[in-house]
């Protein structure tokens, strides 16, 4: 791979972030947070690279450093063995270039200037999220309801790439904004469709917005369409900033990290404090039928017959996606006018502690998850994503590939019924190459053990 051995990146705008002596302390004691930011700078060096492994992407760029340097108006970056692709002549690409103090600013702003305290409460932790978000200038509130999530997979066919393109053309021609997880496929093709749209609407001011953490990054490095983006201190802060910026939600096809936010939105729709829905919409081409009824084959079956009602599936036709949605966001933006409820903020929605404690997949943790039928159907959700979010580590993250590389696969427990359900659902993910990553279904080795 080709690097560049030595660069000086200056932010676009000034970024008095820090003092000279946190700058100075930043960089020479090279500790804990240097050290994420060191991560994070790399995998959006690594913008539009066909690796998700992070711990090959770590490997093979060992000798990639940085060094900030103070400056009177700020400060600036030093690169050393950077990857070559983020650069043209020379010249750091702009998006990458606002990419990479987009993620110092969120990375500073949560541990320097907000302690790095540990929320105590369900409403420190919303607070904490809004306050990063807001930090970011993501939350806005001169801004009328318009902000799509769109969740899916990162490796995905062609044909589903395209349809997540299309869908987002169809939302982009109707004034939506896009926010996904920053990376590629499906969360890479709404945003590429909505530019389009935007486009031809002649919208000059369209948001592309990606969310990301540390532990994700390096395997879903920002696409190139984002133009805000946001790293959140942990997958569960993640998910609920997605859940509080959304006006509605797009599901595609994807493994098990969709699965987990499914069941992430689903725990806070079927909670009793929650009166008003979220619209969700599950979306693909034709031939994702069988996933689609699988997953909900999956849901019905752990969660109860009315779960169904929290969601509405299409297949084919990217307008009909648009129009639903549309009509939907119009009905959100209604609501929230008459509630006097901001439009760009989710206050309202309850989410329970659970849902806002990061969940680290070591092996005890797993096996101690509590997969039983007669918890309250919001619980067992959340039980669910806290399962398929362990896969995830497993699969992708750097944390969880070193477990089961010492400890072997993860051990799950709980009630056989629900434990076929999902073994059917991770099976039909391992047969359609949804699971990291071979090239066929034999070639995939397990994270898990049922």
């Amino acid at each position: 791979m080709e690097k560049l051995p030595r660069a000086i990146v200056n932010p676009i705008n000034s970024l008095n972030l820090l003092s000279r002596a946190e700058i100075e302390d930043f960089t020479t004691t090279r500790g804990e947070l240097f050290d994420l930011y060191r991560r994070c700078a790399l995998a959006i060096l690594n913008t539009d690279s066909n690796k998700d492994d992070a711990a090959e992407i770590y490997e093979d760029f060992s000798d990639f450093d940085l060094r900030l340097v103070p400056q009177p108006r700020g400060l600036r970056l030093e690169l050393f063995n950077a990857p070559a692709q983020a650069f043209v002549d020379g010249r750091m690409i702009r998006g990458i270039q606002e990419h990479l103090f987009s993620a110092l600013r969120d990375i500073v702003y949560t541990d320097i200037k907000l302690g790095g305290d540990i929320p105590r409460s369900e409403a420190e932790a919303t607070n904490l999220v809004f306050r990063i978000l807001r930090n970011a200038d993501v939350v806005r509130p001169d801004v009328p309801p318009r902000m799509v999530v769109c969740w899916g997979g990162h490796a995905i066919p062609r044909e589903e790439y395209d349809y997540a393109k299309d869908v987002g053309y169809a939302l982009g021609l109707r004034g939506l904004d896009i926010v996904t997880g920053c990376g590629i496929g499906a969360m890479k093709g709404p945003m590429k469709g909505a530019a389009v749209g935007h486009a031809k609407q002649q919208i000059k001011n369209g948001r592309y917005i990606g969310i990301s953490e540390p532990g994700i990054i390096a395997s879903e490095s920002p696409n190139a369409i984002v133009n805000e983006l946001v790293i959140m201190p942990d997958i569960e802060k993640r998910l609920e900033a997605f859940v509080r910026l959304a006006h509605a939600i797009v599901v595609f096809p994807g493994g098990v990290g969709t699965v987990e936010e499914v069941l992430y939105l689903l725990a806070i729709l079927m909670h009793p404090d929650n009166a008003e829905s979220l619209p969700l919409v599950f979306a693909g081409p034709a031939d994702c039928e069988e996933y689609f009824a699988e997953l909900e084959r999956f849901l019905t079956g752990c969660l109860g017959e009315e779960v169904k009602g929290y969601y509405q599936i299409i297949l084919g036709d990217p307008h009909q996606v648009g129009r639903s949605v549309r009509k939907a966001v119009q009905e959100q933006h209604s609501r929230r006018r008459k509630s006097q409820q901001a439009y760009y903020f989710n206050w309202e929605l309850a989410i329970a502690g659970e849902l806002q404690q990061p969940f680290v997949p070591t092996h005890a943790n797993m096996a101690a998850l509590e997969l039983r039928a007669e918890l309250p159907r919001h619980q067992l959700a959340s039980q669910l994503r806290r399962t398929f979010s362990g896969l995830v580590a497993g699969n992708v993250k750097a944390f969880g590939i070193e477990q089961v590389r010492r400890h072997g696969p993860y051990q799950l427990h709980g009630e056989p019924r629900l434990l076929q359900h999902m073994d059917r659902l991770l099976r039909l993910l391992v047969k359609q190459q949804r699971m990291k990553l071979g090239e066929g279904e034999h070639d995939y080795q397990p994270c898990y053990r049922i």
